[in-house]
């Protein structure tokens, strides 16, 4: 037997029930057997009492006592048997709802058993549904944990239940020194004292009990993760020795001139460990790939303006793409009104620009009179032409294809310093394990004098007092925003929606200028809205989501999201960030109906209680899962068997900085004691990587 061998020739399984199993649960190998871990774990080796017991008590467990004072109950046409159970701490009832009377007649009356199950609890009583009931006399010694495979309906009807799986399973450990290698080297057994690869197996489907169970699923899962990060470690390795950039040794008057003249505020200590962090990299003749995370409003374009002057202080353009054209319209206007009285030339490429200024443009690249360009998907026709592109930044890559950024590469002979930048922030564990083929950047710090946003929840009894605080907000002079899930009115979703939000804070808001927004408009008419709100010739703007990115007004200190229960945490978190980027005190009020879920009030009060995006990221992987924050292009490459990217976050983090370690040190595997490590990734990672140079 060997790990590629079919199941149908493990002992009990055969052909007809491997292909049953491989249609259903999709194992077809001994390999994937080894794989499909038990849920959980049924311990019979330990006897609580029931004074032991409490609300919380959510887990199968056992009890040794007497069973006495049996009898049915009928309610209605309905009948229960219920009997009491007694230990030397207390009593509870045991139900059974659906019983034959052979059942009623065996119960052990007055006899020491055993009974193991789930435990109920109502008015503060705790009763045991359908126990598992053993007479001392026959109870078998149980020292071990015993395994809860996944099933389906379908294959318990087939005679394939629990004792099928344990006893398949136990067929193919008792093979484990035959089938399994060991992929570690003694250096690192003895450092994180792990058991063997052969005893994890052993212990994570038949633990000898507690600790070896958690020794077993630490080796595993530290194993998952480990040649995981080796692969992209392998990858940034090869991109660094294939990816030829221009270096960037020049720091001159562009940059000097900037920062000692023109910075409007002094740098926090994050922009200049990241400024420093993306200076190093393009100093070599290396291209950079870089990834910016950054909160809303933490300084990313800041840090973006200044590496684009780098790049202007050795000889070199600069492009930034955004995905939406507010998003590079707002830009394009921040970048601009920093770099006034510099003489340095910044034009704006959209899908809207008028063909005059994009001929103006096209022979501003090709002579290299234009330094920076800011755009949208419009960089990337093949009529924009730089003369010497060095560096492009492209704000929310997500949003972007592949083949959308493999165009922006082509546009210099020497591939141009990619540093990409995301507002949103991903969590750290996702950060390590998906964009490990990039060097990562965090600024973790707020601008020095920025007040953190007040956020409260309110329900639709509470519209009128949120009403007249924004009123009071306005009457201080400052500006307000009240944001929509929906444009129209929706049959089927019972949200609030702007077209009849607009009528009502009309009506209210009488005596101020309301201005409108959202994706069914035009391009100009958008830009007349956004134009006339940040004038301030508006107090209010009513909007949908189409504000989420690019929308900078300083003068608006409040934001009431409508329907707040219908956005998802990383959305809320976008859109709260459009107030709070003035020196006023800013509030984001989350308006919701009084029915929650538990998952929407898990948002609403994560929301309340921090404004920090990397916590918030946290729990919306936990609420929506890793693949869904990734992106729909990336929700796929979530495949872990063991590993959990919520949970085992220092797991993930450990192994990347053991595999860093390992690589700085033996970049080709070649040394004696790697060798286990380079020959298991050869036999069993390399045909994933065919960039892979290792052999």
């Amino acid at each position: 037997m060997t790990l590629e061998t079919s199941i149908e020739y493990v002992k009990g399984i055969g052909p007809e029930r491997a292909k049953l199993i491989k249609s259903v649960l999709g194992l077809s190998t001994v390999e994937d057997m080894l794989n499909f871990y038990p849920i959980r774990y049924l311990d019979k080796s330990k006897i609580y009492k029931i004074s032991q017991l409490h609300e919380e008590t959510s887990q199968e467990i056992q009890f040794k006592g007497k069973i006495t004072q049996v009898q049915e109950i009928q309610t209605g046409k309905t009948k229960r048997l219920t009997a009491k159970f007694n230990d030397d701490t207390g009593s509870m009832d045991l139900v059974w709802f659906q019983y034959s009377k052979w059942l009623k007649e065996q119960l052990p009356i007055n006899r020491e058993v055993y009974i193991f199950g789930k435990i109920n609890v109502f008015n503060r009583q705790f009763s045991m549904p359908h126990p598992e009931i053993e007479a001392e006399e026959k109870k078998e010694g149980e020292t071990r944990l015993k395994p809860i495979y996944p099933s389906s309906e379908k294959l318990t009807k087939r005679g394939l239940n629990q004792r099928f799986f344990q006893n398949a399973l136990r067929n193919i450990c008792k093979e484990i020194p035959n089938l399994i290698e060991e992929n570690f080297p003694e250096y690192l057994m003895k450092t994180f004292k792990f058991m063997s690869r052969q005893h994890a197996f052993l212990n994570v489907h038949f633990p000898k009990d507690q600790e070896h169970f958690d020794k077993a699923d630490f080796r595993l899962k530290f194993e998952e993760s480990f040649f995981f990060q080796l692969g992209y470690g392998l990858k940034k390795l090869h991109h660094k020795t294939q990816s030829f950039g221009n270096p960037f040794p020049i720091i001159g008057d562009h940059f000097n001139n900037f920062y000692e003249n023109h910075l409007p505020f002094e740098l926090t200590g994050a922009q200049k460990r990241v400024l420093k962090e993306i200076r190093m990299d393009m100093k070599r003749p290396i291209q950079m790939n870089r990834l910016l995370q950054g909160d809303v409003g933490s300084g990313k374009t800041m840090v973006a303006l200044l590496t684009m002057l780098i790049a202007m202080d050795n000889d070199f353009q600069s492009c930034m793409m955004a995905p939406t054209e507010i998003l590079a319209q707002q830009h394009y206007n921040g970048i601009k009104d920093l770099l006034e009285g510099t003489g340095i030339n910044v034009r704006l490429l959209t899908g809207s620009t008028k063909a005059s200024e994009r001929r103006i443009i096209h022979e501003e690249l090709e002579n290299g009179n234009l330094s920076i360009l800011v755009g949208t998907h419009a960089v990337l026709e093949d009529k924009v032409k730089f003369k010497n592109l060095g560096l492009a930044i492209i704000d929310e890559q997500h949003r972007f294809g592949v083949a959308q950024r493999a165009k922006l590469w082509a546009k210099n002979k020497i591939p141009p310093h990619i540093l990409v930048m995301t507002a949103t922030p991903i969590p750290r564990t996702l950060a390590m394990s998906f964009y490990s083929d990039l060097d990562v950047s965090v600024i973790d710090e707020m601008p020095v004098g920025r007040k953190p946003i007040i956020t409260a929840h309110r329900r639709e009894k509470d519209r009128l007092y949120v009403y007249n605080f924004c009123k009071d907000e306005i009457k201080k002079g400052r500006q307000v925003y009240f944001v929509y899930p929906l444009i129209e009115e929706s049959e089927t979703l019972d949200y609030k929606n702007l077209m009849e939000g607009l009528e009502h804070v009309m009506d209210f808001f009488s005596d101020y200028n309301v201005t409108m927004l959202h994706g069914k408009m035009k391009p100009d008419e958008k830009d007349a809205a956004m134009n006339y709100f940040a004038s301030g010739k508006a107090e209010i703007m009513v909007a949908t989501t189409v504000i989420e990115v690019g929308v900078n007004v300083p003068n608006a200190s409040v934001m009431v999201i409508e329907s707040s229960e219908r956005f998802g945490l990383s959305q809320l978190h976008q859109l709260r960030g459009r107030v709070g980027r003035g020196a006023e005190q800013s509030y984001c009020i989350l308006m919701t109906s009084d029915k929650l879920s538990k998952e929407s009030r898990t948002r609403i009060k994560t929301m309340t209680e921090t404004n920090d995006g990397f916590k918030i990221s946290e729990v919306d992987m936990q609420l929506r899962g890793p693949g869904d924050i990734l992106g729909t292009q990336q929700s796929g490459v979530v495949d872990f068997k063991r590993l959990d990217l919520v949970k085992d976050s220092a797991i993930i983090k450990t192994t990347k900085n053991t595999v860093d370690k390992i690589l700085e040190a033996d970049p080709m595997l070649t040394r004696q004691d790697n060798l286990i490590i380079k020959n298991y990734y050869i036999k069993y990672y390399k045909g994933k990587n065919k960039w892979s140079k290792i052999s």
